[in-house]
């Protein structure tokens, strides 16, 4: 019997709550009567629903985000229609916007607001000494993080072995970008760096060797960043991984020391470039030195190993598709091993909506919210742009074509046409844009640039041939058969990232 269970729905297996060890880390005299659950967005409900039940608890505490929230709407409707005396705590980026407009808060006892470190301990206090608060919808200050215990210990054998872990010396962002949740946490506050850095040792002394920071603006705090990075320099080994999540136009001579002292594929850098367009970005309250970026663009691809995932976001208001083509080939030309294409959402709370009328903003109803239009990408276009997306992780992102991509626009002027083109050809031949497995992606590669762009079928066929074999492929694809290709000779290299990518995308 646990009378505290602590629950949320994680997008993908390998993904650990982060949330849920914090809250668990700072229940103090309560931990004991509490245990922490996690499941999958993909399982049964029911059994869901049956595994916390038998636990008999009397208090269920769901963490809810964007990629979760329909089903866990679903499970707490049936709670309370199976179990209404159990109390439901809510709380989560989710429902911490336009709160008493969500269905899932109607079925709800209590939904805390924004940092429930502390919030939640109280509030169950509360409840277990029959002293239960009037008000449904709990709004706690923003606790110091002097105040809160950090969560390091809670992570298991298993999530060492088989998950991601994450981390973080700071919460908060300096930046206002109106489609980000982030842009709603200021100031910056940092963790006591010693305290950090003795929990990260812990971590490493137990096994851990690749860290996920979950910090939006790494690079910030100069002081920070480098005890950071030095801690972990002292520690190097071959299997260490670190990724962190930077500000793009800030990286000076001091950080780029330490940077360029690591080993290729030890770090990688999420690069949030959003837009390239100056008056978009204005609009969305968006400052970023353009020069300064690919400055830090070049140091990073010439001087060190950092494995640079930049994103790129389609649909921001005053951006059309010229626009963000022109952006696209820009980036492409600072030559990221990553380029992200994220569609805009309309995260609650984000100021974002601001533009709706003027621009346009059309956004789906249903999580994640997603742009459907605007006045100057219509339905049938961004629609387009989505698939374009899907393709390019397919393709460009998978590290299964690293030749291929950079032939598929050779002597051509826009590598975003390019690939567009691609992608139009490919949904007219696949219909499709999941399920779709490498040998046939490889042949159609094939026919497009033998085909549509005319390009010499030996040169072709030699480019997708070494891309085929990066990996250790022995297998000839039996439309290369007739072409006389010898086997590269070379060690396996995906070029991809080491870890999963992020559950959600822009602050959410």
């Amino acid at each position: 019997m646990s009378p505290i269970i602590l629950c949320t729905l994680n997008a993908r297996y390998w993904h650990s709550s982060f949330g849920l060890r914090y809250l668990m880390a700072n229940l103090e005299e309560l931990t004991e009567q509490a245990q922490m659950l996690e499941f999958g967005i993909n399982d049964n409900l029911n059994e869901v629903l049956d595994s916390i039940l038998q636990h008999q608890p009397q208090i269920v505490g769901f963490g809810v985000y964007i990629w979760n929230i329909e089903q866990t709407e679903k499970l707490v409707r049936d709670f309370k229609r199976l179990r209404p005396e159990i109390k439901i705590i809510l709380g989560g980026p989710e429902v911490s916007y336009e709160t008493e407009q969500q269905e899932i808060v109607r079925h709800a006892d209590y939904v805390i607001i924004g940092e429930g470190d502390i919030a939640f301990r109280e509030l169950c206090k509360s409840i277990l000494a029959g002293e239960e608060p009037k008000n449904k919808i709990v709004t706690p200050p923003v606790p110091s993080l002097d105040q809160i215990k950090m969560p390091y210990h809670l992570y298991d054998k298993e999530d060492i072995q088989h998950r991601v872990i994450y981390v973080e010396a700071s919460r908060g962002c300096p930046f206002t970008c109106e489609f980000c949740l982030s842009s709603l946490e200021i100031p910056v506050r940092q963790f006591d760096i010693d305290l950090f850095l003795a929990s990260m040792q812990s971590l490493y002394d137990r096994g851990v060797r690749q860290f996920k920071f979950v910090d939006r603006t790494f690079n910030l705090n100069m002081r920070i960043s480098k005890a950071i990075l030095q801690f972990f320099l002292d520690r190097f080994e071959p299997r260490l991984f670190l990724h962190f999540e930077m500000i793009p136009d800030r990286l000076p001579d001091s950080l780029r020391e330490l940077i360029a002292k690591f080993p290729p594929g030890v770090l990688q850098f999420e690069i949030g470039i959003q837009t390239f367009n100056h008056d978009v970005g204005k609009l969305i309250s968006r400052k970023q030195d353009n020069e300064k970026l690919a400055d830090n663009f070049q140091f990073l691809r010439n001087k060190t190993g950092v494995h640079i995932h930049a994103d790129l976001i389609v649909g921001l208001p005053g951006e059309s598709m010229e626009s963000f083509g022109k952006g696209f080939d820009r980036l492409i030309k600072h030559d990221p091993q990553e380029i992200q294409v994220g569609i805009l959402k309309r995260l609650r709370g984000t100021p974002i909506t601001r533009h709706d009328d003027e621009w346009e903003m059309i956004y789906s109803d249903y999580a994640p919210y997603e742009i459907l239009s605007t006045s100057l990408i219509d339905f049938e276009q961004m629609q387009r742009m989505r698939r374009f997306a899907k393709y390019w992780d397919l393709i460009a992102n998978s590290g299964n074509f690293i030749e291929c991509r950079n032939l598929l626009w050779e002597n051509r002027d826009s590598p975003f046409q390019q690939f567009l083109d691609l992608s139009d050809w490919l949904y007219k031949q696949q219909k499709q844009t999941h399920g779709i497995s490498l040998i046939k992606l490889c042949e159609r590669l094939f026919h497009f640039m033998t085909e549509q762009q005319n390009r010499d079928s030996q040169q072709v066929a030699r480019t997708i041939w070494n891309d085929y074999t990066r990996n250790g492929r022995e297998d000839r694809p039996h439309f290369l058969r007739k072409f006389d290709l010898p086997r590269p000779n070379r060690k396996a290299s995906t070029g991809k990232s080491k870890l999963p990518q992020r559950q959600a995308k822009h602050g959410e």
